[in-house]
């Protein structure tokens, strides 16, 4: 753990981490957090471009939404087309359960909603947990529309004990098609029952819902937890706390700095982390590249102008890490254990499942130090698999340099996780520290 020498006057405070829940429960899918910061960017002066549209040279911030990924970007007054990026990356996305596409399934008496698990949820705590339903919906003329149903519609219950005697001894055991099915109500299910409902929610002619991208979320608030209310718990922390924190950096960084920023600060919000990035809104596309390249070439620049902004860009890549467990100590290095509210921890991997080396670490300590704000050190323990993130996948496709970096949780993956309550605005800090250059 590190402590810098000087503290700066903090720029985010516990207010951060009270806005931090309010944005986890207005946003239940990828599709809302992107709204839901392009409405905080709109208030910092951050304007829609589309991407079909001609791009101008004007300074000031824009952002391209499509789908569950948001890219934002600064272009201070005087930048040269060769003016470097500093970047800040996170993902919308999170483990859950998705819709299929013939939703309305069931048995016995009982109609349930038929579902596929989306990345690597785990399972176990999605049972008997009070669920809503969120999403998007697209209609005939190809417009999309928010789905928001934040009261308990649906449930997976759990074998009763009684029936299933060894489930404390040798473990639950759930099969992922058989077991994971949640339930809605009685009688006998009919084609169309879902979306039927959803049209009503919406107040549209189901007829004219000719897609969906649906997804059932827990209903219960984020909340502060602990005797001195010290912890946070909510659900996918992993990644929207970065996302949060990464659009509030951006829009203090632009706020206050604006015209005099030395590099084009930029918010890369993916969609897809959890299932290999792969796809037009993934980290492994072309989005973000795309971007940057129009950005250089709206104002009259080079391929060479181009590869001399992005040899001089360095990227933060910030998603969730794990913080020591208590229970579960041994499953950690012994000399690398990042505690909740010791500040955003650096993530190392020596084969590249993090893209951080010595430089980046240079590059995060400095920054750290000048923010104000603890940090921590992550390795995997060398006899466990070492995930990843769309750190290397960044570094990789864009020749960029990258880090990655991001805040200590427990129950990474559950349908609710926990964090200490300083560290959303440690990150927050950070970042806002990073984008100013």
């Amino acid at each position: 753990m590190s402590t810098p020498a000087h503290r700066p006057q903090p720029r985010f405070d516990r207010g951060h981490t009270d806005d931090l829940m309010a944005y986890l429960g207005a946003s239940p899918s990828p599709y809302h957090a992107v709204a839901n910061a392009a409405a905080r960017l709109e208030k910092a002066g951050f304007r829609q471009v589309a991407e079909t549209d001609a791009w101008d040279a004007a300074a000031g911030g824009r952002y391209v939404v499509r789908g569950g990924a948001l890219i934002a970007w600064y272009v201070p007054e005087g930048a040269g087309a060769h003016t470097p990026f500093r970047i800040v990356g996170a993902h919308t996305d999170s483990p859950n359960l998705r819709v299929k596409p013939l939703p309305d399934t069931g048995a016995h008496g009982w109609r349930q909603v038929a579902v596929e698990i989306y990345g690597g949820a785990l399972l176990n705590t999605w049972l008997d947990r009070d669920l809503g339903l969120s999403g998007r919906i697209t209609l005939r003329d190809g417009s999309t529309r928010l789905v928001t149903v934040d009261r308990p519609l649906l449930r997976v219950p759990q074998l009763a004990v009684h029936l299933d005697r060894s489930v404390n001894t040798d473990g639950l055991k759930l099969d992922r098609q058989r077991h994971m099915q949640p339930v809605w109500g009685l009688g006998e299910a009919h084609e169309g029952d879902l979306i039927s409902f959803v049209a009503d929610e919406l107040d549209v002619d189901a007829a004219d819902i000719v897609g969906w991208d649906l997804m059932p979320h827990p209903v219960e608030p984020p909340a502060y937890l602990g005797r001195d209310r010290e912890l946070v718990a909510g659900p996918r922390m992993d990644n929207l706390l970065s996302v949060h924190a990464a659009t509030a950096a951006l829009a203090s960084a632009v706020t206050t700095t604006g015209k005099d920023l030395p590099y084009i600060p930029v918010l890369a919000a993916f969609d897809h982390e959890e299932n290999g990035s792969q796809s037009d809104t993934g980290a492994d596309g072309p989005l973000l590249g795309t971007v940057l390249e129009r950005s250089v070439l709206a104002r009259g620049g080079t391929f060479e102008d181009r590869s001399r902004a992005f040899a001089g860009t360095v990227c933060l890549s910030s998603d969730t890490g794990h913080a020591v467990h208590p229970n579960y100590a041994e499953r950690h290095d012994p000399t690398h254990q990042p505690r909740a509210n010791g500040g955003p921890i650096l993530k190392v991997n020596v084969n590249m499942r993090y893209a951080t080396d010595g430089s980046g670490r240079a590059v995060f300590a400095e920054v750290c130090e000048r923010a104000g704000v603890p940090w921590q050190a992550f390795v995997s323990h060398n006899a466990m698999p070492c995930g990843t993130t769309i750190g290397p996948i960044t570094a990789a496709r864009h020749g960029i340099t990258t880090v990655d970096i991001g805040v200590a949780i427990l129950s990474m993956h559950s349908a609710r996780e926990l964090c200490g309550a300083d560290d959303p605005f440690h990150l927050a800090n950070a970042l806002t520290a990073f984008l100013e250059g």
